[in-house]
């Protein structure tokens, strides 16, 4: 694949839908709202299945809903056709005056800054999501979770699968957990088809666990070794899976395990960056025997093995850096061992 050289190449390639995007969008009935639009995966999830719909030459509405801080974000989302509404959903009547939509996908979370403010993430987390559920009780739900849920485990083990009980560390996972809660409540109260997405870390080229590595290698700063081993998935390849996981909505929900099929040795990923950087990467600490993992062999079952391989994402990281690409400067603090963000 060709680099990626401005951001603009890079929404394009986020946003780019497969030929499964595009069957799936002919299929889907009725118009699809995306609640917390505005983070950092929801506007190329929106693009995504914007131009998937247009290719399969439906007229599906793509709705948007955020609280849109940038105004610029929801400019740039409505000249691609995506409709968008400002809403704050923790306001009770600016969450009942949404319209209503067959398909929903919520994205609105919380989980840096969680550390003395932990009200707060509990409110977005788990209040919101069970106000939102039973708000949008008729509609097909897609709900974001994280892979969080799960406890540390023995890397010789493998990662843990969607039949393996939560044990969440810290009040940010226990909250996500809290989240998973009230959507399988009021699915099943209601009878509300929902599937739950636990994430474990998307790969942008402006923040993700694979650009926290590499800046650190090349500004010669220490890599901490302490997660020895991740899981990473292309944001693009992420959302393919988010947007087609509408397939699944079933009452009691749905759960799903996304990443990548590699478990990645951070210390093999700083090594593989300082290579293409020309210099010798710097570590501190060492591996533990434990690390939150995900197996997500039953998504690539379903869905098929994500088009973005591992070592494509390190080329492209590793150019983007080089080059000087723009980056959010939101660390994923992927290293956390305690569950405190």
């Amino acid at each position: 694949m060709t680099a990626i050289r401005t951001e603009a190449e890079l929404e394009e390639r986020l946003s780019r839908p497969n030929a499964a995007d595009v069957a799936f969008m002919r299929e889907l009935e009725g118009d699809l709202l995306i609640l917390g639009v505005a983070g950092k995966m929801g506007p190329s999830l929106a693009r995504r299945a914007r131009r998937a719909a247009d290719e399969a030459g439906v007229r599906n509405r793509i709705v948007g809903v955020a609280r849109f801080s940038n105004p610029r974000l929801r400019e740039e989302l409505e000249a691609a056709g995506i409709e968008t509404i400002c809403a704050d959903l923790l306001d009770e009547d600016q969450l009942r005056a949404l319209p209503e939509a067959p398909n929903v996908i919520y994205m609105a979370a919380r989980k840096f800054g969680t550390t003395g403010n932990e009200y707060l993430t509990w409110a977005l987390n788990t209040y919101l999501p069970a106000r939102v559920a039973e708000r949008f009780r008729r509609s097909r739900i897609v709900a974001f979770s994280s892979g969080n849920v799960y406890a540390l485990v023995p890397i010789a083990h493998g990662g843990p699968t969607e039949a393996t009980p939560p044990d969440p560390v810290g009040e940010y996972a226990q909250s996500v957990l809290g989240r998973e809660r009230m959507f399988e409540y009021f699915s099943v109260r209601y009878g509300t088809p929902v599937t739950l997405l636990r994430l474990n870390y998307a790969i942008d080229l402006r923040y993700g666990v694979l650009v926290d590595i590499a800046l650190k290698v090349y500004e010669r700063r220490p890599v901490n070794l302490a997660m020895g081993q991740v899981n990473v998935i292309w944001q693009g390849d992420a959302n393919s899976v988010a947007l087609r996981a509408l397939s699944l909505c079933q009452s009691p929900p749905a759960v799903l395990n996304v990443t990548g099929p590699e478990t990645v040795s951070v210390r093999s990923l700083a090594c593989k960056f300082a290579r293409r950087f020309g210099v010798e990467p710097i570590f501190e600490g060492a591996e533990a025997p434990t690390a939150l993992l995900s197996d997500a062999s039953l998504c690539h079952r379903l869905f098929g093995y994500p088009e973005v391989s591992l070592e494509q994402m390190i080329e492209w990281v590793a150019e983007w850096i080089r080059a000087g690409g723009v980056l959010w400067n939101k660390p994923t603090h992927f290293e956390v061992r305690d569950g405190r963000f």
